[in-house]
């Protein structure tokens, strides 16, 4: 499986990619990933029991998964979004990648990432979306205003793919959603330590919602719209 390029630099340059560089520098592409490995992905990807994004480990993936992944960390790959991005040599930068599967409502407040990040790269694999803004990718103007979008929302249905630079109004986020929703994350870091830490900081998160799982569910439930917090 890992000799098939399940997700090829070439779909990029599809017409209806949208590639922009204000109000911060971001690509959205659409039907990236091919029809025919939508099943395998589907039964490859993680049983998370609790909501978040983890630390990817191939263990808990089949081989489609981890052929994705190796796909959307390679050098190629690398390079053709940081060229986009007006990122020089993304590729030499350390890839962490994590995994989502469920989501609380709490989930997806406007921030910019932190600054240990580069760039962060998003593939989204759900078979179908509620015709709802809920859980729909969104980039900002501001923190403080969800509906100041700078392109149009995101649904996260298979083979939509997002990926933005990481700068001091990166603003993204989107409206509260509770249930399944499937995404791929790989974030470019500036170092191999921070890589480290957050890897660290991604399994005591496991951990502790393997043992606290419904008190994860409360907490933030009732979030405003337009909550955030900065990175």
């Amino acid at each position: 499986m890992s000799a098939v390029v399940l997700l090829d630099p070439a779909r990029l340059d599809r017409p209806d990619t949208t590639v922009q560089q204000q109000p911060f520098p971001f690509m959205v592409a659409h039907g990236q990933l091919p029809d025919e490995v939508r099943g395998d992905l589907d039964r490859d990807f993680p049983c998370y029991a609790s909501a978040g994004f983890f630390p990817y480990d191939p263990a808990d993936c089949g081989p489609s998964v981890n052929a994705l992944i190796e796909n959307m960390t390679s050098p190629a790959f690398a390079s053709a979004i940081g060229q986009r991005l007006g990122i020089d040599n993304l590729g030499q930068y350390p890839t962490l990648v994590t995994l989502c599967r469920l989501l609380n409502k709490r989930h997806g407040t406007i921030h910019t990432d932190s600054k240990s990040k580069v760039a962060t790269a998003l593939i989204y694999l759900n078979a179908q979306w509620p015709d709802t803004s809920d859980g729909c990718l969104r980039f900002l103007h501001k923190i403080d205003d969800i509906d100041s979008i700078a392109a149009p929302e995101l649904a996260p249905l298979y083979g939509e793919f997002a990926v933005f630079k990481r700068c001091e109004n990166s603003f993204h986020g989107h409206l509260p959603y509770e249930g399944e929703r499937r995404v791929i994350q790989v974030a470019w870091l500036i170092s191999e330590e921070e890589k480290l830490r957050k890897t660290k900081r991604g399994n005591f998160s496991r951990t502790f919602k393997k043992l606290f799982g419904r008190l994860d569910t409360r907490l933030g439930a009732g979030r405003d719209r337009n909550a955030s917090h900065r990175d």
